[in-house]
């Protein structure tokens, strides 16, 4: 991940010099898919991340566009609450992001934490599936209002906006610098 985030902050660098005005990078870790041994799959990918996320937002602010520059988290699945017979876990949903950048609104948890009970009152069944307070399409129309998506073309990049109530999380300040 440190490797594939310091390339992104290498073209952040030559962006203006190739005539680039916004892009989105893509950077992935794989491993999270913890049928069994999570702890340890865990107590590697996460100093990683963490690691390669501090970095990448160290350079950003090292060349002048901490501001302009937003890094996030995305996934399609979870993991349960309830362990495998192997010290790993399911498939689940409900999980949580990480978003960081100079216009990020940082230090603070948007939604809420579900009551960690198997079968309690977040639980989709009893396996500790929790039940999302904050949907993908407030989350990605955050970041794509972020990104210069006007708030009338919502609904249609994200059809289920709607449904979730049309509000945004909140996460940012000011927009990015075109």
């Amino acid at each position: 991940m440190g490797a594939q985030l310091q390339q992104v902050a290498q073209v952040i660098h030559v962006a203006n010099y190739l005539g680039m005005s916004r892009q989105i990078f893509f950077c992935s870790l794989g491993g999270f898919d913890t049928q069994g041994g999570e702890l340890e799959a865990h107590n590697q990918l996460y100093p990683q991340l963490s690691q390669a996320i501090a970095a990448f937002y160290a350079a950003t602010q090292e060349l002048g566009v901490a501001q302009n520059v937003t890094a996030f988290t995305e996934s399609d699945f979870s993991r349960t609450f309830q362990p495998t017979t192997t010290d790993g876990s399911d498939h689940a949903w409900g999980s949580h992001h990480l978003v960081t950048g100079g216009a990020v609104q940082g230090g603070q948890i948007y939604g809420a934490f579900p009551t960690f009970q198997l079968g309690g009152p977040n639980d989709t069944d009893t396996r500790g599936r929790w039940i999302p307070t904050t949907s993908i399409d407030q989350y990605g129309a955050t970041l794509a209002s972020w990104f210069g998506i006007p708030d009338t073309a919502l609904p249609t990049v994200f059809p289920n906006f709607a449904n979730v109530g049309s509000a945004k999380i909140g996460f940012f300040g000011p927009p990015a610098a075109s």
